[in-house]
């Protein structure tokens, strides 16, 4: 097997690092705050069009290019694949259900489970905003598998097996079970602390594409999620704290 976990050969513009790179694909860590592709307000400052420009080495009129395979949310940082070549691109794409895919997240409040898997039908209302129904005809099935890997009195850590591909998943089921991503304004329920969202897409597992050979490539946790274990409470009022304490599971 061919593992690449943690490894930045190389830094781009925008805070964007590469992870891996071969004639078929590329894999990079993108930052919180910096769009997988262009919106109607955003052209230039994407993954995907500093990808471009490297893959070009700023000849506009290079015929290389990358292809989308999949995307992060603008503020979720982490893992996030390219493909260099209209055939590659397609057979990612075709295995995708088979591909796996890793997070770390944040959450407020004390875990009741420390493991569980949130099933529920997701659907999107005329604002744009993603939520749970028990209804199948209104929504499209999404499975998050968590597990705790620490607990704080206000904070728990939380590794994620994102088991299908739904548009705000996580963010809606964490939301719904009553503990809000941390640093989330859409779906978390008080953000006074003003964090980034506490989202990172940690690993991704895939066949090459070329010649099929199991692949995982991942990031560390970020510094900034091991602060927001240690960090008080920011609801909670001045004065004495009780100790922390932790669980693995």
């Amino acid at each position: 097997m061919r593992r690449h976990s943690g490894r930045t050969p190389g830094f781009l513009p925008q805070g964007l690092a590469l992870l891996y790179e071969d004639r078929d694909i590329l894999v990079v860590d993108k930052p919180p705050g910096l769009l997988t592709i262009s919106t109607d307000t955003e052209k230039t400052k994407t993954a995907y069009h500093i990808l471009m420009d490297y893959v070009r080495k700023g000849q506009t009129k290079s015929r290389k290019r990358v292809f989308i395979v999949h995307r992060l949310d603008r503020e979720t940082s982490g893992v996030l694949l390219f493909a260099k070549t209209p055939e590659a691109k397609t057979r990612l794409q075709g295995q995708w259900q088979d591909t796996r895919k890793k997070y770390f997240a944040v959450v407020h409040g004390t875990m009741d489970k420390a493991a569980a898997t949130i099933s529920t039908y997701l659907a999107e209302n005329q604002a744009h905003v993603v939520y749970s129904t028990t209804d199948a005809r209104r929504g499209r099935l999404a499975r998050t598998a968590y597990r705790v890997l620490e607990q704080a009195p206000h904070a728990a850590l939380l590794e994620i097996d994102l088991l299908t591909g739904r548009k705000h998943q996580i963010r809606v089921h964490l939301a719904g079970i009553g503990h809000a991503v941390v640093g989330d304004p859409k779906y978390g329920q008080d953000e006074r602390e003003k964090s980034r969202l506490a989202l990172h897409a940690s690993s991704i597992s895939f066949l090459h594409p070329f010649d099929g050979t199991p692949m995982t490539i991942g990031t560390p946790l970020p510094a900034s999620f091991k602060a927001l274990m240690r960090a008080p409470d920011p609801r909670r009022p001045p004065g004495r704290r009780p100790a922390p304490r932790s669980r693995r599971a």
